[in-house]
Parts: C-alpha cells; structure tokens; sequence
C-alpha cells in the first residue's frame, strides 16, 4: 500500500472548522498517513466588519494546531512565525516559539522566511525575523521550514552566509516555486525540496524542470492546504488527500514507480524531521 506524508499543511485553519475530522478521515482513507500541522503565534485573521469596520489581528494559532497533534498519533507540528507576521515579532512571540519547540511532537520551526510578493511585513523586519529565526533553530538544532517567494536572492545570501559561519540548520525548502538553479543552491545547503500543488499547473513548467532534477532523497511534496490545490482541483479549498494528485504528477514527469517513489517521499520526510519510521 502506497503511504503519503503532507509535510506541509494549515488544517488548524478556522476554514477546516465545520469538517476537520472528516477532512483528517479522508486524508487517512487516501493513503495520507502522516502530515505536519503548522502553527504561528502571529497568525493574522480578518475579524470582519462587524469590528470597526474589519481589521486584521495577530491571534496566534499554536494552542489549536498542537491540540490536534496531541489528539492524533500521525499528525506532528511545527511553528515559526511567517514573513507575513514578522512586524509582529516580539518577547512574547520569541517566548511562544521556544515553548512549542519542547513539545515532543514538534519537529521543525517554520514556516518561516522572506515574503516579496505581499510585503505584509516591512522587508527589514522579514529580514531581522528569519535571522533571529534560524539562530534558534541553530542553537537548539531543530530544523526549518522556509518560505521564501519573489525573494530567492537576498534568502541564498543570508543562508550562504550562515553556511560559510557554520551557523545554517538543515531544513525544507517549503512549496517551493524557484527555479532549478536556485534549487541547486539550497540542494548544495543541505535543504530538501518540498512541491506543493503548483507542480500540476500548466503555466510551470520550471517546476515541471525541478521535478524531475531533484535527487530522489532530497525530494518532499505537501499540499500547504487550505492553499494551491492541485490540478483537477484547481479553485476548490485544498485538503491533505489532495496530495494524491501532486504525487501523481510528480510520479509521471520523474517516469518512476509509484510504489517505489512513495516509499522514497516517506523515508526523506520522516527523516528530514526526525521521526522513527
């Protein structure tokens, strides 16, 4: 039997609210049998116009997303802060951080990084936070989980730097959308590769190229559900029995055997977080 692993998925997200265990059933159904929930203590909701008009507040997601790790024995965590909440780094967010690292079931901080396309957050501060970041990661040798968009350059010279200190966390390259060249840098840092979704699009064709060229145990795919639904899905709200379909594409352009390739993503994600498999 084919078995999956979703290194990368926010079924803490208040849009799993009405069905999150029939969504984790479903998962399981379709061979999904591990996945990793990520958690921010700055994740950032739109409380809606019913409060002056709608805002956007920091709510911190942490105490949700390791409830559902603690209740079921297949799903892990992580937590990290996004670039998109980097503004709101502080004492506090460092201190919830560092907390949930020490849960026996926490197994990367991320998703973190450098996030070009929004600029939710000041470009200073994204930088300052992924620094700070990864410096934890580091020091309590814990691996990342990066997310990096419009933003490639200035994340290869802060890592190749922290390379050359001996100072970089080994880690995941999360959704990732760059090119095969940038991906041959991570390669070189240590990172794995994670495809999310976006690899079945038809307008991708330099993931289509990164696909097929990353080494077979440096490979990892992921839905980042609610988010990227893959082709046929395209448009719908992703869930981790999605992956099937990411799995599918990648399986066809690598021209690999599925059952031997599913057992390939299986031991690289147990073994980029550490997890006995």
């Amino acid at each position: 039997m084919i078995r999956l692993f979703d290194t990368h998925c926010h079924i803490a997200d208040p849009r799993f609210d009405g069905d999150r265990d029939a969504v984790i059933q479903r998962f399981f159904d379709a061979g999904v049998q591990r996945a990793l929930v990520v958690a921010d203590p700055r994740e950032a909701i739109y409380d809606g116009p019913e409060d002056e008009g709608g805002r956007l507040v920091a709510v911190g997601n942490e105490k949700k997303v390791f409830s559902l790790v603690d209740r079921y024995d297949f799903l892990y965590g992580a937590v990290g802060v996004h670039p998109h909440n980097a503004s709101g780094w502080d004492a506090d967010a460092e201190g919830t951080v560092t907390g949930c690292l020490k849960h026996p079931k926490c197994r990367l901080l991320g998703e973190i990084g450098l996030d070009y396309h929004y600029d939710l957050s000041p470009r200073d501060d994204q930088r300052r936070v992924f620094d700070i970041q990864l410096d934890m990661a580091f020091e309590q040798n814990v691996p990342v989980q990066l997310h990096i968009r419009e933003a490639h350059g200035d994340c290869m010279d802060m890592l190749r730097t922290r390379a050359r200190a001996g100072r970089m966390p080994g880690g995941i390259m999360h959704c990732y959308t760059g090119s095969w060249e940038s991906a041959k840098v991570y390669l070189d840092l240590g990172l794995y590769i994670s495809l999310s979704g976006a690899v079945t699009f038809k307008n991708a064709p330099k993931l289509a190229e990164v696909a097929q060229k990353v080494p077979s145990d440096r490979l990892l795919i992921e839905t980042d559900c609610p988010y990227m639904a893959p082709v046929p899905l395209r448009g719908r709200r992703n869930e981790p029995a999605f992956i099937v379909h990411t799995f599918e594409k990648v399986a066809a352009l690598r021209q690999a055997a599925p059952e031997a390739l599913a057992e390939q993503l299986w031991e690289n994600a147990n073994r980029a977080m550490g997890i006995k498999f």
